[in-house]
């Protein structure tokens, strides 16, 4: 599960551009373009130390879904608790590929679910700008990687489901490289990127992908206990049993 899993999540992340020109394309607009620098420092590492501030707080993020699922799994629901997380995770990958399809729009409520968390964070982005210096960029990425993200959000329920930080980290460090090229693009390249970004084939195909990764998982959890004696039944009729004991 933790390989498909790091796969899903690069392939979302590279696959999100569009997703991520809103969500970003505007604070990497300006660090190319940020009045009153204090150093000649080239674009490209205003870039680099904002989307490595922005990879941390990812991964730092998916260490801590990580750990709350692993200590879920101490209890004594885990029997039935881990097929179960192991499912939700595999949907969200579903409807994750769905969205980069075109085909779905729950990524936008779960945004709007995350706004609260946003609200206490953003204040602090602005003693950071203008971004002058790498250090404002490394901080303000660092803060930007909390922004609502419906897609860092089902990348998390994955990281949940794995039980493990270091695992649920190594995920949304994935997800975060992959949105890197993306997001390079839009700060260096931005004509160019906003060409390819209209084209809709290269997205569906990635949506497939990720979809597929979901339906997989999905097959692996709930196929028959009679099959591969590990299947969702298999595990959520002794772990109800244990609990009402």
């Amino acid at each position: 599960m933790f390989e498909l899993a790091l796969a899903a999540a690069g392939v979302a992340g590279l696959a999100g551009g569009v997703h991520c020109a809103g969500m970003c394309g505007g604070i990497v607009g300006a660090l190319c373009n940020s009045p009153g620098r204090r150093d000649t420092a080239p674009p490209l590492r205003y870039l680099l130390a904002y989307n490595a501030g922005r990879i941390t707080s990812y991964a730092c993020a998916g260490a801590l879904a990580g750990a709350l699922g692993q200590a879920g799994l101490l209890t004594r629901a885990a029997p039935m608790l881990q097929p179960l997380m192991f499912a939700l995770a595999s949907l969200m990958l579903v409807v994750l590929g769905m969205y980069l399809a075109g085909a779905a729009s729950l990524m936008d409520r779960l945004e709007a679910a995350g706004a609260w968390l946003w609200r206490g964070i953003s204040p602090w982005s602005r003693h950071l700008l203008p971004v002058t210096s790498l250090p404002r960029a490394l901080g303000l990425g660092a803060l930007w990687g909390w922004l609502p993200c419906g897609m860092v959000y089902a990348v998390l329920l994955t990281a949940l489901a794995l039980g493990s930080a270091w695992q649920g980290a190594a995920v949304l460090f994935a997800f975060g490289l992959g949105t890197l090229p993306n997001l390079l693009g839009i700060g260096l390249l931005w004509r160019q990127f906003t060409h390819l970004r209209r084209t809709g084939v290269p997205r569906m195909l990635a949506g497939g992908a990720i979809a597929a990764f979901g339906i997989y998982g999905l097959i692996k959890v709930l196929q028959p206990s009679a099959i591969a004696g590990d299947g969702l039944l298999c595990h959520i009729v002794p772990g109800l049993g244990g609990l009402l004991r």
